[in-house]
This record gives structure tokens, sequence and C-alpha cells, in this order.
């Protein structure tokens, strides 16, 4: 009797939350199926990168690759007599000489950057400076603790070098001289001492190169949970939505605006999940999860979550083909929302868990028994 089935699986999943403080959210077929607790917001954490995928796919497409620039207001011959500008984009993964530096995810390099500048027939550069202004400098949001800025996240600019874990508040002047150290490793001769500034309104590029598709980028960042990719990612979204410069604030506010005009609600305050302020439901976050299953991106989207023994879920639900992101904080803030296949259909099933204090191993069972499930959608009243 599939309604007995039904109950079953509900009653189970109710037996395993017992007594815990948490809310959970199943969907299927564009609905809530099954929810226990689950319209209350909640703290997602790090789940908050994963309504960050979702607004960035949407508006940015998932086939953005991110420029990073040097331009000039002159070249005379092979000469740039003024300043060479190095204009960052929002590439989170921009380094010195090193495309491993972020493991096995393919980094852009200043070095390839330098080798393009030399192929356009650069041989003397005035001096390089970095441009300001796409991004704000701004770096705290409500509901950050006081340790986070600098410990848990760098600064998030727009001209990054090497996650800004040596830039201090200066990441601009930083890959300004990392660019000039290539041109020099090369042959191309920089005269002046690297510098910062505002970049001239009118500018000929010389060369660019570009980032990593990005779904490649946002793979990476949920994969390892990465908070600095977030909030370089949330101050481009910002920028893109509300203007420049980017900001923390308004990559939030362009979170709640997607949330909202989806049909749902969210509170943000960052992009990384840092924040104890943040809030979500977890049927706000499964109904959600269903509209990004009927986007056209939905394909470039979930491969790029972990899979059990991958990422965050490297010791977790073995033997269960689920595409997650977790979360967790100080306060025992933890989450996990997400799809698993179901076995009975082979259909993907949203689900989101979301609650205070909740053992690995509680989400794990709920998320095994969703996959087990036979789920019948209620009737509508």
């Amino acid at each position: 009797d599939p309604s007995i089935a039904d109950a079953r699986w509900e009653r189970r999943i109710a037996s395993v939350v017992g007594r815990h403080s948490v809310g959970v959210a199943v969907g299927f077929k564009d609905r809530v199926a099954f929810t226990l607790d689950g319209g209350r917001g909640r703290v997602p954490a790090s789940n908050q990168k994963l309504l960050l995928t979702l607004s960035m796919f949407d508006r940015l497409g998932p086939d953005l690759r991110i420029p990073t620039r040097a331009a000039a207001e002159r070249v005379e011959g092979g000469t740039v007599p003024g300043d060479l500008w190095l204009i960052g984009g929002g590439d989170p993964s921009l380094t010195a000489a090193e495309p491993g530096y972020w493991g096995s995810f393919q980094a852009t390099t200043l070095a390839e950057l330098a080798e393009r500048i030399k192929r356009s027939g650069i041989t003397r550069v005035g001096r390089v400076r970095g441009a300001l202004g796409y991004f704000a400098h701004d770096f705290d949001a409500p509901g950050w603790q006081p340790y986070v800025p600098g410990q848990y996240v760098q600064l998030p600019s727009a001209l990054v070098l090497n996650g800004n874990y040596t830039a201090d508040r200066h990441p601009e002047k930083s890959a300004a001289a990392a660019l000039a150290k290539q041109l020099e490793n090369i042959g191309v001769t920089v005269l002046g001492t690297p510098g910062t500034g505002r970049a001239p309104a009118r500018l000929t590029t010389v060369a660019r190169v570009r980032s990593r598709p990005l779904d490649e980028l946002a793979a990476f960042m949920n994969r390892s949970s990465n908070n600095f990719y977030a909030e370089v990612f949330g101050k481009l979204l910002g920028a893109d939505v509300y203007g420049r410069p980017g900001t923390i604030a308004k990559g939030a506010r362009a979170i709640e605006s997607w949330a909202r005009a989806n049909g749902e609600r969210a509170v943000a305050n960052d992009s990384s999940g840092l924040s104890y302020r943040n809030r979500v439901s977890p049927e706000s976050m499964v109904e959600l999860l269903e509209v990004a299953g009927a986007r056209p991106w939905i394909g470039d989207l979930r491969p790029g979550l972990p899979s059990p023994g991958e990422g965050t879920l490297r010791y977790r639900l073995p033997g269960l083909h689920v595409r997650a992101k977790t979360g967790s904080l100080f306060d025992g803030s933890s989450t996990l929302s997400g799809w698993v296949r179901s076995q009975r259909t082979g259909r993907w099933v949203a689900f989101s868990i979301m609650g205070k204090d909740v053992p690995a191993a509680v989400e794990d069972r709920i998320v095994g028994i969703v996959s087990r499930a036979r789920i019948r959608i209620p009737a509508v009243r």
C-alpha cells in the first residue's frame, strides 16, 4: 500500500530525528513532499554557498570566464611609456606563477599574462599599477565573529594574489609587483616601482587572461567549502546586480533578491555562510533546489557539488548517489542540503537538513531513508 509505505519512511525520519533540534524538508517533482519542522528559518552555515551558487548561475551563467587584463593609455612601438594597469575582474584563483596553487584545480597565472604582454610586442614598461575600485575593501559582515577576517577568510578583492594570504590590505599592490617580476623574468624591462590607483577611463587592452569557467570555480568552492572564493564571488555578483563597487553587503542582498524572485525568503549577510545572522528554512532551500532543477544550468551545477568520498563528504554517505553541500559553525549549527538519487525511481530527490548539535550520522541516516523512500506527493488543497 503506497500510503503505508509513505507513512513508514516519514516515521523513520521522525524517529531518527528524535529530540534533536533539526528541521527537515524533502522535495520531489517540484513540490515539498515532506517536512518536519522545516518551515522555520535556521542558520545555513556553508549551505549559504549553495544559495550563492544558484544565484550566480542564474545571473552570470556557468560558462563565465572572469578576465584579468593589462591595459595602458599609450603604447609607442614596443614601449608603454607610462603605467601598465593590471585590472582584475574578481578571479579568486589568480596566482603569480603556480597553476597548481589550488591543487588539482587550474589557477589563472600572472606568468601567462606576462607572456601574452611580451607576445603583443611590449619590451619596456614605465611601471605596473594595480587598479582599485571594482570591489570595495570592506572586510566584515553582520554576524561575523571578530576572528573571521584574516583567519577564516582573506580580504575579498577584485585583483587577487594567491588567495590574498600574504597581501594584507593591499592585494592590488602585491599583484602588480608579482606581474612586474614575471615581466622582468622574461626580459621585459620595468622601470618604476609597482603601485596602485584608480585606472583612467580610457585604456587600450594589451593582453588578458581568463579564469576557468564559473562552474569549475564554483565546484572547487563547494567541494572544499572555500570561504575566500565565496566572498569574492559575492562581490562579483553584487557588482553585477547593483553596480560597482562590489561589496559583501551587495552580494548578500543579491542572494536575498534571487530567493525572493523565486518565491522564497532568505536572510543573507554574507556569501560564505560565516555569519550567524543568516537564515533560511529547509522548506525554502528545497523549493529553491527545485527551481534550480528546472534551469538549463542544472547539469553544470549538480556535478559540482560534493559526492560521497569527495571534498567535505569524504567520509560520509558511502553507497549513496548524492550531490550535496555541508555546513557547520562553532555554535553547533550543522546543515546538509542537495539531492539524492532515489533507489526506487532513479530520479533526483531534493532535501535539506538544518539543525544544531546534530551528529553527521543522523543527517546521513535521514538521507539514506530518503533514498529508499516511496515518495507520494501530497494533494493540493
